[in-house]
């Protein structure tokens, strides 16, 4: 059992939160192990964990110092939120609005005093067809839901895979993708709709006038060309944009061996003031 009496101390320093869609967590495990080590991350959303429900690797994570709730999936799909030092406070592993859902892509839990949204959402390709409107419908449960915790009255934060390129600023190269649905105008009004709910997005907050990445796929040598798309995104309510103090990619994380396509976004918080 991972220790809980840490939370007082999480709270008492920066707190730092991180995304990262790991692509395979047993399989990238030890890619995974060693980023923690290094980032020492307070909390930790993943996704496509690729890993049925008994599957997932939580005694491995345990041993690393971290706690976890997780909706596993077979084969695809798959979320979790990790605490360093303590276990998170499930709230909901499924996303409002559609009770027939299965797909496991949606997960929220308290940690430290944040209300902390891990989203997978939906890729949509190929588009047009029902991959596309699914995503589009999962997309409009999330916006509904996102409007009811941007009011309340404690820092919430939204971290994911969005599967949205927000503008052509956020891609090496609109013209190669431009039939893929994560350019398409629905997807970025969509995302677009969101951020007009008074959502901060962290690392366009931060990097306003330079490309920052978080995706490089495995095809035409895009991670050596840094040919990336930004699709990961961290979005905070003003309680939680109150706080924040810095952001970054963790780009390297991408570099190494057998390394996920997607590398580890992060935030750092300051200290709740007593």
């Amino acid at each position: 059992m991972v220790a809980k009496t840490s939370r007082k101390r999480a709270t008492a320093k920066a707190l730092t939160l991180a995304t990262f869609n790991v692509n395979n967590v047993n399989r990238r495990l030890p890619n995974l192990l060693k980023w923690l080590k290094a980032r020492a991350p307070d909390i930790v959303c993943l996704q496509e964990l690729k890993a049925a429900q008994d599957a997932f690797p939580a005694g491995a994570l345990e041993d690393a110092g971290y706690g976890a709730v997780w909706k596993g999936q077979r084969t695809w799909n798959g979320v979790a939120i990790l605490a360093r030092g303590a276990t998170p406070e499930l709230i909901r592993d499924t996303l409002p609005g559609d009770p027939a859902d299965d797909q496991s892509r949606y997960i929220e839990a308290a940690v430290a005093g944040v209300l902390v949204g891990c989203i997978y959402l939906p890729n949509g390709n190929p588009q047009p067809g029902p991959k596309f409107d699914y995503k589009l419908a999962w997309f409009d449960r999330l916006n509904r839901h996102a409007k009811k915790l941007y009011a309340l009255k404690a820092p919430v934060v939204l971290a994911g895979d969005y599967n949205v390129v927000p503008t052509d600023a956020d891609i090496y190269s609109p013209k190669s993708w431009k039939r893929d649905a994560l350019l398409q105008p629905e997807t970025r009004a969509a995302y677009e709709r969101l951020l007009k709910q008074g959502w901060l997005d962290v690392l366009k907050k931060k990097f306003p006038k330079e490309p920052v990445f978080t995706f490089w796929d495995y095809f035409r040598n895009h991670w050596p060309r840094n040919a990336g798309l930004r699709i990961d995104h961290v979005l905070l309510n003003p309680l939680a944009a109150k706080r924040l103090k810095d952001a970054g990619v963790d780009r390297d994380v991408r570099g190494e061996p057998s390394a996920s396509d997607h590398a580890p976004v992060w935030v750092t918080f300051s200290p709740v003031k007593k």
